[in-house]
């Protein structure tokens, strides 16, 4: 089932073309990514899906059409900027939200999903950044939405308060909650999406899985490691899966595709040769994202 479709979508500010022609679908129970450098357009989509921002033209269905009440009812969002007074306790927090909703969800009970019970009484202020995102979450839940958006959930986070912060949202869409993920991070977008929109100059410029979308700039893979005894290199050029082998010193690098990893240990192994410091490197979302634009995301 699809519980949002975006269709034909354009914004204009003044003289800025901030959204052009976005189009795509969300089903249900997925993790859907919005992925893009900043300034794409990403965070004027979302803010359009959300009906927090009115698109110059194009259509917007969220759980086939609400709206006004009823989305607000069923769409939990947490914004990029989104802050609270700094006096502001956390149960204060949960309990001002829930009171906005017919049947919010125990507050009480969602404190504990998101890891800050023992910190009920602390005021927002004394949160740190990892908590603080954890809050903005629990906050977007308090209506027990069947749909959420998270607009740039980690920036600025270090990377434990970021991985915690990863484990969380894969621990909602468990509980049946379908979400819509803007990031600008490459490692979060293939750690937690199905599908993703890639976004540049407020333009979709291709839709897939990140698997699917990281096998568009090739299977190329890159394997180095070090070897302290001979081993001929014809023995691993004559394997169908590469496509050179370079040597400098100790280190050898080889370049191919498919098992490429197997193939090579499986010579080496036949050969009494062990490798040491053995690395891969092959094609990255990163890499799929400067092929299709030319351009790379800075973190």
């Amino acid at each position: 089932m699809k519980v949002i479709e975006v269709s034909n979508l354009r914004k204009r500010y003044r003289d800025q073309l901030a959204v052009d022609d976005v189009s795509f679908t969300v089903e249900e129970g997925e993790i859907f990514g919005v992925l893009g450098p900043n300034g794409a357009g990403k965070t004027t989509t979302v803010e359009c899906v959300a009906g927090l921002r009115v698109p110059d033209s194009g259509t917007v269905s969220v759980l086939g059409g609400l709206h006004r009440t009823e989305l607000k009812e069923r769409l939990g969002v947490q914004l990029q900027s989104s802050t609270l007074p700094e006096k502001l306790k956390v149960w204060e927090a949960l309990d001002l939200y829930a009171s906005f909703y017919r049947e919010p969800a125990n507050w009480v009970e969602l404190l504990e999903r998101v890891g800050l019970a023992d910190k009920r009484d602390t005021p927002y202020g004394k949160l740190s950044g990892g908590q603080q995102q954890r809050l903005s979450i629990a906050l977007a839940l308090v209506g027990g939405p069947r749909v959420a958006i998270l607009d740039e959930l980690t920036t600025g986070l270090d990377p434990q308060a970021r991985r915690d912060t990863w484990d969380l949202i894969e621990r909602v869409r468990e509980d049946g909650v379908t979400i819509l993920l803007v990031t600008h991070f490459m490692e979060e977008a293939e750690r937690l999406c199905d599908r993703l929109a890639l976004i540049d100059s407020g333009r979709v410029v291709a839709m897939d899985s990140p698997s699917g979308l990281i096998a568009r700039v090739g299977g190329q893979q890159t394997v180095r490691f070090r070897l302290s005894g001979p081993l001929d290199n014809s023995r691993l050029k004559a394997l169908p899966e590469v496509t050179e082998v370079s040597r400098s010193g100790e280190q050898v690098t080889v370049t191919g595709t498919g098992n490429l990893l197997l193939a090579i240990t499986t010579v080496l192994s036949a050969a009494g040769a062990v490798p040491t410091d053995l690395r891969m490197e092959q094609a990255t979302l990163d890499d799929a994202f400067l092929s299709l634009t030319g351009k790379k995301i800075s973190a």
